[in-house]
């Protein structure tokens, strides 16, 4: 069983080994969530980008590189030009 300290500051130490295994550094951001049976849930709220992979279907036409800048480029314009007024 993994257990951890918690401090008179209401700090909670986390064992390195979980640290490790869950990427988990200094700063990583978390979330707690309490469990029908009073357990309570630690996450890690941040993650690896890869794993977002597949997440949002797209079945139009490919579209080339440049097609993409021009997008953002417009975007950013429109933007822009709203937020200057």
């Amino acid at each position: 069983m993994n257990s951890g300290t918690l401090t008179s500051k209401g700090q909670l130490t986390l064992p390195a080994h979980l640290r490790e295994k869950f990427h988990m550094r200094a700063g990583t951001k978390v979330s707690f969530e309490e469990m029908p049976d009073g357990r309570i849930a630690i996450r890690p709220k941040t993650g690896d980008i890869r794993a977002l992979r597949g997440l949002v279907r797209y079945d139009g036409p490919a579209v080339s590189i440049e097609e993409m800048d021009e997008a953002i480029a417009a975007a950013a314009t429109e933007s822009f030009g709203r937020s200057a007024t």
